[in-house]
């Protein structure tokens, strides 16, 4: 380490980037005032004698937080007799009729319509929505226990029940039914294991005493029936209420989830349900589907049953702290949804960042590469109120904005040599390049991408055929790459957090089935093509699977045509709900460091965006600019949003209000240290003088670039590109050859001015703006001036000095 300059070091290089940032620039009285009472479900109808449900009540103030006043309004049912309400606030049926519930609290009223039919009926239990849906809720089909892919000793059952006829044969046949007693139905191994009346590895999951004891009991009473015919699958699951404002922390408030069917009727599944909070310091649950705030934030709940899950939001403020940030007067539309959800949670917008700051950034995100000096002395010095707005459109005409986003397509399309040779990996990136560069839609890019054939070095776009030529792999990248969504679970059971069943994932699949490949005249190069035979078998049953395009309800028409110019078709179109959402999120995150869905590439109903409102606004703002990156990021870099300082108050980075504080990219962070040296780093093959953003090869062949983090494009996944600081990082930059070379370089910046004679006060200027894009205060020009003047050997002070700079948190860090 340099040892010169102790003063110096101590203030400016005391603690390094990699491990740091940039400093920024008991219960809750009730709500009182003005409300709205608020009835959950909206409208009732029991259809049997078992049929009850839940009923919640909230309270919404006018300063948007809610209440549960369940347990203190007064509920009854008019007319009287045709259903009662229990104690607990539960439902229940008496005779046939239609009547209206009434829930009143201080002086307010609400209703809703209540209908109660077949209130004599009491009918059997169903397999699936009563015996599975228990086994479900206490674990037993988990992946933990019997519903891992070997099972659990000697018992084995789908995971969450994703194959109910298959879980009726082995609770009912499997081992000479000996999991089943008819005669002695307490007796049973389905009964005694869990409720710990015989030995059970799991433990006890349920008493005796238990709804789910009682389930399973009448069941096996029943005869342990399987369902015939299947009972109308689920189409719709929610909780209510869907969002949650909860003042102050530990405040409570009851949920209740309710499962939608085919044929029209619903049901109360709260306590079947399984609920999951998606961050516990904010909101957890507890009890029956009871959900206590706790620490400032915005939070999602998660609740699954059957094939479904869905999500609803909580927010939770502090105990009776006035609105912090102001309603927005920007025209732009994302400062009005950012602004609006700050004001909801009562945290502080940053202000509007300098001209330095924002030259700084603005050319890191666009271009990846530091404004030189001169750029930041014209841009400051210019007094166009819109000069901010005619720097990005420079910046979004350059070729270096190509190249940023060629790039960060290449790694998601897995454009690596191992598969399409070097000369493969150039065309594809120079093809990527030269189409974005010339402002083509990027719908249009990925349908070629998708549709093309021919020989992969005479048609660039066939690569990502010759990249990876598993048919399943292929779907999962295809989704991963191009929706955001990660179909590898569904490919040996339904998806456990999301929508997809193994019937989506291996009708996606098949759209890729039928793709042949062929060597061409260069033995290097690979030939595509619509092979126009070919299926993929369900891992299931081994039936072959026709194509449907994800979310769709009956298979694509693909008689006659390629399959994937009909997913190709389907992409862009308005029943694609993804494409769009997912483009705009890759596009948010360039300029926040982190997705309003993140990670960008986990789109799912247990990971719901930050800001839902907000990703629709981009989304609607691709597709009416036909799907221009530009525009849109032009749209983003314009707003108020994008242009504030670093947060001033305790807000989260998923709140944005503020500057993204984030380390420099592996290639930024090179080319960054290259260009305030003044000494390029040599390349292979991109000539002398290259930079890393122009590296087509996934290879880091420089080690600065594997130790900080460039994927290898081995996956889709964006997981590969590692931000996370190491211990090898913080060594290398203190005493590694990288910096050290090019600091001490004789053609270097500093070396060639100290030769030219340059006064001090014009190199620290210099330096200071190359490195941070600003210049010195007047105290940092104060003690590196009294250090110099005391050193004993002036050449390696200034060396020292530089070190201090490139060693700073804010030349390392995007802020």
């Amino acid at each position: 380490m340099r040892s010169h300059l102790p003063g110096l070091l101590a203030a400016i290089a005391c603690a390094l980037a990699l491990f740091g940032a940039p400093a920024a620039h008991g219960q809750a009285a009730a709500p009182v005032g003005a409300f709205a009472l608020e009835l959950h479900p909206t409208s009732i109808a029991l259809e049997h004698a078992r049929d009850a449900t839940r009923v919640v009540i909230s309270a919404r103030f006018e300063d948007g937080t809610t209440r549960d006043v369940t347990r203190e309004a007064e509920l009854h049912v008019e007319p009287r007799g045709i259903a009662r309400v229990r104690a607990d606030r539960w439902v229940e049926p008496l005779r046939d009729g239609a009547a209206r519930l009434v829930a009143s609290w201080q002086g307010r009223s609400v209703e809703m319509p209540l209908a109660v039919s077949n209130a004599e009926l009491d009918p059997a239990l169903s397999f699936e929505r009563d015996v599975l849906a228990t086994l479900t809720k206490t674990g037993c089909n988990a992946g933990g226990c019997h519903g891992s892919a070997a099972g659990k000793n000697g018992f084995r059952l789908s995971l969450f029940a994703f194959d109910p006829r298959k879980d009726h044969e082995r609770l009912t046949r499997e081992l000479l039914a000996r999991r089943i007693d008819f005669a002695r139905p307490e007796q049973s191994l389905l009964l005694a294991k869990p409720s710990g009346g015989a030995p059970h590895q799991g433990g006890v999951l349920f008493s005796a005493l238990s709804p789910h004891y009682a389930t399973l009991l009448r069941w096996i009473r029943e005869g342990a029936r399987d369902d015939a015919p299947p009972p109308p699958p689920l189409t719709a699951l929610e909780i209510l209420p869907r969002e949650l404002v909860l003042d102050g922390a530990e405040r409570e408030h009851a949920l209740l989830v309710r499962a939608v069917y085919a044929d029209g009727s619903d049901r109360d599944v709260t306590s079947l349900a399984l609920l999951s909070s998606s961050n516990d310091a904010i909101a957890r649950l507890e009890g029956d589907a009871t959900v206590i705030s706790g620490q400032r934030g915005s939070t999602y709940l998660m609740a699954r049953f059957g094939t479904l899950a869905t999500t609803a939001r909580v927010l939770v403020l502090p105990s009776g702290a006035p609105p912090a940030a102001e309603p927005s007067a920007s025209s732009n539309a994302i400062d009005r949804e950012i602004q609006s959800t700050l004001q909801r949670l009562r945290w502080q917008s940053a202000p509007r960042c300098s001209d330095e700051t924002f030259v700084r950034r603005i050319h890191l995100d666009l271009v990846n590469l530091l404004p030189t000096p001169e750029e930041v002395r014209a841009f400051v010095a210019d007094a166009d109120p819109e000069k901010r707005a005619k720097l990005i459109d420079r910046l979004l005409a350059r070729e270096e904005f190509s190249r940023v986003w060629a790039m960060a397509w290449a790694d998601v399309f897995r454009l690596e040599s191992r598969a399409l040779e070097e000369k493969g990996v150039h065309l594809a990136v120079r093809w990527l390049t030269d189409a974005i560069h010339a402002g083509r839609p990027f719908d249009e890019i990925a349908r070629e991408l998708l549709t093309a054939s021919g020989s992969h070095f005479e048609v660039p776009a066939a690569s990502y055929w010759v990249a990876e030529q598993d048919v399943k792999a292929v779907a999962e990248n295809t989704a991963q790459a191009l929706l955001g969504i990660r179909l590898q679970c569904a490919q040996c059971h339904n998806h456990p957090f999301d929508r997809w069943t193994m019937d989506d994932y291996y009708g996606f699949a098949s759209f890729f089935a039928q793709v042949g490949r062929k060597p061409g005249f260069d033995p290097r190069e690979r030939v595509v093509f619509d092979a126009r035979s070919g299926g993929v078998r369900h891992a299931r049953d081994g039936r072959d699977v026709p194509p449907r395009v994800l979310g769709g309800a009956a298979p694509a028409d693909v008689q006659g045509q390629d399959r994937r110019a009909v997913l190709a078709a389907w992409l862009a179109s308005a029943e694609n709900p993804w494409f769009a959402r997912h483009v705009a999120n890759r596009l948010w995150e360039r300029f926040f460091g982190r997705g309003l869905v993140e990670p960008v590439d986990d789109v799912r109903i247990s990971n719901p965006p930050s800001h839902p409102a907000l990703l629709e606004v981009l989304a609607q703002h691709l597709r009416e600019n036909r799907f221009d990156l530009r525009a849109t990021a032009r749209f983003i870099a314009s707003s108020e949003t994008y242009q504030r300082d670093v947060p001033i108050d305790a807000a989260p980075p998923e709140a944005f209000a503020g500057a993204a504080v984030r380390r420099l990219g592996a290639e930024a962070l090179l080319d960054a240290i290259d260009r305030v040296t003044g000494v390029p780093s040599e390349h292979a093959g991109v000539g002398s003088g290259g930079r890393a953003l122009d590296l087509p090869l996934a290879e880091a062949r420089h080690p600065f670039l594997a130790l900080f983090g460039r994927p290898a494009r081995s996956s889709a996944c964006t997981c590969e590109r590692r931000s996370e600081p190491t211990l090898g990082q913080a060594l290398h930059l203190v005493n590694g050859t990288t910096i050290a070379e090019k600091i001490a370089h004789p053609q270097g910046r500093l070396h060639r001015s100290l030769a030219a004679g340059k006064p001090q006060a014009e190199l620290l200027e210099e330096l200071w703006l190359a490195a941070y894009a600003r210049r010195p205060t007047p105290s940092e020009v104060a003690r590196v001036g009294a250090e110099l003047a005391g050193a004993p050997d002036p050449k390696a002070a200034w060396e020292d000095l530089l070190w201090a700079l490139l060693n700073s948190r804010e030349f390392l860090f995007q802020h």
